[in-house]
């Protein structure tokens, strides 16, 4: 085990393939990016879907005890829910939604449009389950950015180098987007605690200290820091590359989750649905 300070290379310990499939009606495609359900394997990461989807897939819904933050690849998105949130996200554009006691929304692509997107759903700590709902839009051409020699860094969570974002968080979590020329080399710092992955949108390049290769449609997920306190970890574009690099501090905690409620304990679980039933997500938009 690291004791000192000094910061541990990462290398990635698996690597999988998104492989989508087809939805039904108007959700065209969907791809399971964090298969839901390996929530200790995961933690604070609950799942991550990829969709392709059209108008009246996404409608009226509701959420507790979570957070959902969604990536817009291709389309126009408008969301909207019953704490006064209201937006719409282009591509490039992010969404970060607190839904915590209970919020009910929908997302929903503008007439004619189809929507490609990433969402993650990001667990909430016990002491954070019954947090007021919150929404942040974070706008691609607003968002803080990190330049190195052929690399740009879009920081919507966290930080990279000296860059941070002013994303209010409940559970920390990095979020990045990178771009990267071919023959260009990043070096990421993370705190070692922090589980996390690489997904490769577009190019190829080696990631870790055991330069594992990575193509589109691969997932990379982080090793061990060993302990150490701070980590970092190599990206190499080997063409022109462009990932999300997402981690955050695992919580440790029970996970007990049914349909779009996370919770720690099945007792917790009926009484969403109780407080559901009863109204008191609040009223559903007209």
């Amino acid at each position: 085990m690291n004791t000192g300070n000094e910061a541990v290379e990462r290398a990635i310990s698996r690597v999988w393939e998104v492989s989508p499939r087809p939805g039904q009606g108007s959700h065209l495609k969907v791809g399971q990016v964090l298969k839901p359900g390996l929530w200790k394997d995961y933690d604070p990461f609950l799942l991550l879907m990829e969709d392709w989807f059209q108008s009246g897939t996404f409608d009226f819904h509701p959420h507790r005890g979570i957070e959902t933050v969604t990536f817009v690849l291709e389309g126009k998105l408008k969301h909207e829910d019953n704490h006064g949130g209201y937006g719409v996200l282009e591509p490039g554009d992010v969404q970060w939604m607190t839904a915590g006691r209970g919020i009910i929304h929908s997302e929903d692509p503008l007439p004619g449009e189809t929507v490609h997107s990433l969402q993650l759903w990001v667990n909430l700590p016990r002491a954070s389950k019954m947090a007021e709902p919150r929404y942040q839009d974070m706008k691609a051409a607003d968002a803080a950015v990190r330049r190195e020699p052929g690399v740009m860094v879009r920081v919507f969570s966290g930080a990279s180098g000296d860059v941070r974002a002013a994303t209010l968080n409940h559970v920390p979590v990095t979020y990045l987007e990178i771009v990267m020329e071919a023959g260009a080399e990043l070096r990421q710092t993370l705190p070692g605690s922090y589980n996390g992955f690489v997904y490769v949108l577009e190019g190829s390049g080696r990631f870790g200290g055991n330069e594992k290769p990575g193509t589109e449609r691969h997932v990379l997920w982080l090793g061990s820091a060993d302990g150490a306190e701070q980590s970092e970890l190599t990206i190499r574009a080997d063409t022109p590359l462009r990932v999300l690099l997402i981690a955050g501090e695992p919580l440790g905690e029970p996970v007990v989750a049914y349909g779009p409620f996370v919770m720690n304990t099945d007792a917790e679980i009926q009484q969403a649905f109780e407080d559901y039933r009863s109204g008191k997500f609040g009223p559903i938009p007209e």
